[in-house]
């Protein structure tokens, strides 16, 4: 990723997906006064997104630019709030942190994020989290918690999404 390369001899450790789940569970209808509340701010579902991961995770990539950190609003990196910016970081992470791949939807897991398109151009706007699918996952048995318009336990299919992507969450580089 951008001129640097992944030591395979590092370590990594599993995503915990209930730990992930718990925290959409207790914040999915507030906001904890940890983090600064973006929902004014362009939307606050990709920092809920992260929220979440962080909480499955355990651990920030401090890569300026790059990495994925929040430590203050005027601290932070793009990816912490931004759509694009969290995909582009957990499918291109070889470093610290939250690692994961653009899957089919049939690999969908809790604690796993959807993005969807409004507009089916390929550009992406929302960043819910995955609470809950069906046997085998498909999106009419998909059910997500989100922010901006606060949500928990709300079906996939109650939005009117044009397209989708899936970001597997593989595990955590420590």
């Amino acid at each position: 990723m951008h001129g640097l390369y992944y030591d395979s001899s590092s370590r990594s450790s599993p995503y915990d997906r209930k730990k992930a789940i718990e925290y959409a569970y207790r914040w999915a209808h507030g906001r904890n006064p940890v983090y600064v509340d973006f929902e004014n701010f362009g939307g606050d579902c990709t920092n809920f997104a992260s929220q979440c991961i962080f909480a499955g995770s355990g651990i920030m990539n401090y890569t300026p630019v790059y990495g994925w950190y929040y430590e203050n609003q005027y601290n932070r990196t793009p990816s912490w709030t931004g759509v694009e910016f969290l995909y582009s970081f957990l499918v291109n992470n070889n470093e610290r942190g939250p690692y994961a791949i653009k899957a089919a939807i049939q690999k969908a897991e809790p604690g796993d994020i959807i993005q969807l398109s409004f507009t089916g151009d390929g550009h992406f706007g929302h960043s819910p989290v995955i609470i809950s699918t069906g046997d085998p996952p498909d999106p009419s048995n998909i059910r997500v918690a989100a922010h901006t318009d606060d949500q928990f336990d709300y079906p996939l299919t109650g939005y009117a999404y044009k397209e989708l992507r899936l970001i597997h969450i593989l595990g955590v580089r420590i």
